[in-house]
């Protein structure tokens, strides 16, 4: 019971940490498509000025990630980290390249430096969730079953593939609906249609992309294929199409703030639609929860350390969160702001 307890805790964190830092990667795909220095200035104005007060607070849901991952489920971590460190340290460069091309490139004055901060940037935050959603692919295939070693077929395959292209898809979603409320929060009336007509796009994408994902998957992975198809798993996936026809509209009217929240419940139901499809394993199907949690002492104390983050961290996180939303955290020059 604790190991199963413990396994939703480690859903949600993972849950927490797409729709978090992946509205952060989709402002920095957004980034990336902006055009040219004359073209892109406007568009990367407004991602730098929506992106700095809080872009660093998501990498604590990562580590949550590992930290359950490592102390819980000992021989699932061992397991992904084994087989798919490619993919995993690739992500890993990624992010290091992508803090670091973030935080360089506002403070540096010469063009040229600026445009390779800018490019590490804009890349890594197109092949960072790429590769993490490569991992989430070999996992729901099977494929990455204990005492598999590593390799490009454990990864590199249909499955995997689309679930990394997905994983870019729904980032890109999430950052241009952010973006276009910051847009109208900044009185950035210019970039109020840009990213809303981003935003469609990268909806429809999504949905395209989704749906292919649950007719052409590899063969490994027909566990998750049934349990995305049938019962609770098709669900949350039916109400995850529901919630982005939803932000579609709302990005269009005058509550387009509340898009906000419904282009997060599309990511966050699409990462439950995943852990109700391949329950009871963590690596179908040849790893169940009960096989690979830890000691049953070791399994309480998880539960009681998810218990304390949400009882002190996670009501911080919800305050930050909602400041920045409110243009609290960073007040924007009106010279910057002017169109």
């Amino acid at each position: 019971m604790t190991a199963t307890v413990v396994a939703w805790v480690l859903l949600l964190a993972v849950a927490a940490y797409a729709c978090g830092g992946g509205v952060d990667y989709g402002a920095g795909f957004w980034d990336l498509l902006a055009g040219g220095a004359d073209r892109g200035r406007r568009p990367r104005w407004l991602i730098d000025h929506a992106m700095a007060p809080v872009w660093e607070v998501n990498n604590v849901w990562l580590i949550f990630i590992v930290v359950l991952m490592w102390t819980g489920f000992p021989v699932f971590f061992q397991t992904v980290f084994t087989a798919l460190w490619l993919p995993l340290a690739l992500a890993a460069v990624g992010m290091v390249l992508r803090g670091a091309g973030f935080a360089l490139r506002k403070p540096t004055h010469r063009l040229a430096e600026r445009r390779i901060y800018g490019a590490m940037f804009a890349v890594s935050s197109l092949l960072t969730p790429f590769f993490l959603g490569t991992v989430i692919g070999a996992v729901a295939s099977g494929r990455a079953a204990p005492g598999t070693t590593a390799s490009t077929d454990v990864w590199a395959h249909t499955t995997s593939v689309m679930a990394g292209l997905i994983t870019v898809a729904a980032t890109a979603f999430l950052g241009a609906v952010f973006l276009t409320v910051d847009a109208r929060r900044f009185e950035a009336h210019d970039l109020v249609g840009y990213f809303r007509l981003r935003s469609w796009i990268a909806a429809a994408v999504l949905l395209v992309l989704g749906a292919i994902g649950l007719t052409v998957t590899d063969p490994h992975a027909s566990h998750v294929h049934h349990g995305l198809t049938h019962g609770a798993g098709l669900a949350l996936v039916i109400a995850a199409a529901v919630a982005l026809a939803v932000t579609a509209w709302l990005v269009a009217g005058p509550a387009a703030g509340w898009a906000r929240y419904s282009s997060v419940a599309v990511v966050a139901l699409l990462v439950a639609a995943w852990g109700f499809a391949q329950r009871p394993y963590l690596v179908p199907t040849s790893l169940t929860v009960q096989q690979g949690a830890g000691a049953s002492a070791t399994m309480q104390w998880m539960i009681i350390v998810a218990v304390v983050a949400l009882v002190f961290i996670g009501p911080a996180l919800v305050v930050l969160y909602r400041l920045d939303t409110h243009g609290v955290l960073q007040p924007v020059p009106e010279e910057d702001g002017a169109e």
